[in-house]
């Protein structure tokens, strides 16, 4: 396969991916808001959620204070944010279209019927107080186009591009996520565990769609470590950052199959991946789950850039 196909089968899953994600990081923030003040949030919602999509810098460029009207325009529907919901919807659907006939007619349409239906929303439909339909509107068109991926593409290289792409990005914004809600309910002087509200904890499960799967692993009321280690370490929940590396390291095992060497991407998945398999969540928070936290996150980001130098350019 050409490098150029391959990068534009990878991006185009990492932004379909990062739309979705953006959706739920905002899910996360709109849910948090509505809870009463009182009942374990600091009011930085909107601030952590711009820090934890790692928009900070471009944000406070064209914004002087974190808002819900602000955030929400800045990383929903502001093109000029190229991580931006519609941007990344946009990203996608560009890259789709120089890999057309790479990709299932399923696929294709799910990715340019979202496009099209993208361009027919009016400015009143990123209001705050509507924004959580084009949320859940955003949300099921990335999972729409991830089911064509699964059940219509060959089990060939452009299969494994796409499945890698997708998922060391959810791999990183589930990262992000749980990296937000710590950040709001986790102030650096209160143990785990602390003064907190739960039904924030579950409002967070529900966002990542997996308060149903929380219940059915732990069968207890939620409690902030269990939610780290479902999100974290648990393979059988496929948000959780130990599924995604480990899909990661999955799809890369299958290419070096396929082209006969491998490079320093796959080393690095792989040690990734046998960490968190073999990691406990009591040593995590013992180390500290930001720091634990950011260095994911940075490692991935790394992890993405070996992938690039050694299959995409």
């Amino acid at each position: 396969m050409l490098s150029r196909t391959a990068e534009s089968l990878y991006w185009l899953s990492r932004y379909m991916e990062r739309a979705e994600n953006l959706a739920r990081l905002l899910d996360v923030a709109l849910r948090m808001a509505s809870l009463p003040q009182g009942s374990g949030t600091t009011g930085s919602e909107w601030a952590s959620t711009v820090i934890a999509a790692g928009c900070q810098e471009g944000f406070y460029e064209n914004h002087e204070q974190a808002t819900a009207e602000s955030v929400i325009q800045y990383l929903a529907s502001d093109r000029n944010n190229p991580s931006s919901i519609v941007s990344c919807l946009e990203t996608a659907r560009n890259n789709a279209r120089m890999v057309r006939t790479g990709l299932s007619t399923s696929q294709w349409e799910a990715v340019n019927s979202s496009w099209i239906e993208l361009n027919n929303l009016q400015a009143e439909d990123f209001a705050p107080e509507r924004i959580g339909r084009f949320l859940d509107w955003v949300k099921e068109r990335s999972q729409l186009f991830g089911g064509t991926v699964a059940n219509t593409m060959l089990r060939t290289d452009a299969f494994w591009f796409s499945r890698l792409g997708m998922s060391i990005e959810r791999a990183d914004n589930t990262a992000r996520i749980i990296d937000v809600k710590y950040n709001i309910l986790l102030p650096a002087h209160e143990a785990v565990g602390g003064g907190m509200d739960y039904y924030q904890w579950a409002s967070m499960l529900q966002s990542v769609s997996a308060l149903r799967s929380y219940h059915w692993v732990y069968r207890d009321r939620v409690k902030p470590w269990l939610v780290a280690e479902l999100l974290i370490l648990k393979q059988e929940m496929p948000r959780s950052l130990a599924y995604c590396i480990s899909d990661v390291n999955r799809q890369l095992d299958n290419l070096a199959g396929a082209y006969g060497k491998r490079g320093e991407c796959h080393r690095m998945a792989g040690q990734i991946d046998a960490r968190l398999r073999y990691s406990r969540i009591d040593a995590i928070l013992s180390q500290g789950l930001h720091e634990f936290l950011t260095a994911f996150i940075e490692e991935t980001g790394v992890l993405g850039e070996e992938i690039t130098l050694y299959y995409l350019i």
